[in-house]
């Protein structure tokens, strides 16, 4: 069982998601264990305060760092017994890779901020890593957790109906997926390519590669750089490229 611990100001946001889907089947199978934690709870005044104005001026409210420590260290031990991600957009980006390994891993936290920011002793001090979901800015970590979480718990073996279906995803083998189809073999004129109806399953394991390789060189041709291609994948892309320099001249 992969265990996650979401520290955050507003577990409302998390719980109906971690009850549905792939999410929902993964705890209920055992796979998957996602505790919450209101980090309020942990705040010691009356009216639990978790939050400041920042020390030399500013606009928004700080996180404070008391209730942070007092709420992770709570749960997981002092030092923490997982690793505490801080979910931050100065973070290194959120890949697929690094799904895999959280995947591959006995369990983490996950450490949602809110408001201006989080006092810089809880980076500094009690955080093992900050990941980002992308360059733009959130209200707070909740969504960004839920990102990671999803991403993360639907590598587990037993979590999706197809066992391979995870490793066929786009980013999984380095290049985007390749297109779907479904009945009806035509839709108002439209017909599903002919290959996939054939049954020759190697055709269509080409056919699928290639669709995959032309998607990718199409819409994210960042990402074959780090590809693992074959010498005649990468002769294919150079001809399309080369082909599409010539429609640029």
């Amino acid at each position: 069982m992969l265990t996650i611990e979401i520290f955050t100001l507003f577990p409302g946001i998390l719980e109906p998601a971690l009850r549905e889907s792939i999410l929902g089947r993964a705890i209920a199978r055992g796979l998957l264990s996602a505790g919450l934690h209101n980090i309020r709870d942990y705040a010691t005044d009356k009216h639990q305060v978790t939050d400041d104005t920042p020390y030399g001026g500013g606009g928004g409210m700080v996180m404070k760092p008391e209730p942070i420590f007092a709420a992770v260290e709570g749960v997981l031990g002092a030092p923490p017994r997982l690793p505490v991600i801080l979910l931050t957009p100065q973070g290194v980006p959120f890949t697929q890779a690094k799904a895999w390994a959280l995947a591959e891993s006995p369990g983490f936290a996950l450490l949602c901020g809110r408001y201006e920011g989080i006092d810089e002793r809880v980076r500094e001090h009690l955080a093992a890593e900050e990941i980002s979901i992308g360059d733009y800015v959130l209200s707070g970590g909740e969504l960004a957790a839920l990102v990671i979480v999803e991403a993360v718990a639907r590598l587990l073996p037993g979590a999706l109906g197809d066992e391979e279906g995870a490793r066929d995803d786009s980013h999984s083998s380095g290049l985007l997926e390749y297109p779907h189809y479904t009945r009806p073999p035509e839709f108002r004129g439209w017909r599903v390519p002919d290959v996939l109806l054939s049954g020759n399953h190697a055709e269509l394991r080409r056919w699928r590669r290639e669709q995959a390789l032309r998607r990718t060189f199409e819409r994210r041709p960042d990402l074959l750089a780090r590809a693992d291609l074959t010498d005649s994948e990468k002769k294919l892309v150079e001809k399309w490229r080369q082909a599409a320099g010539s429609l640029n001249d």
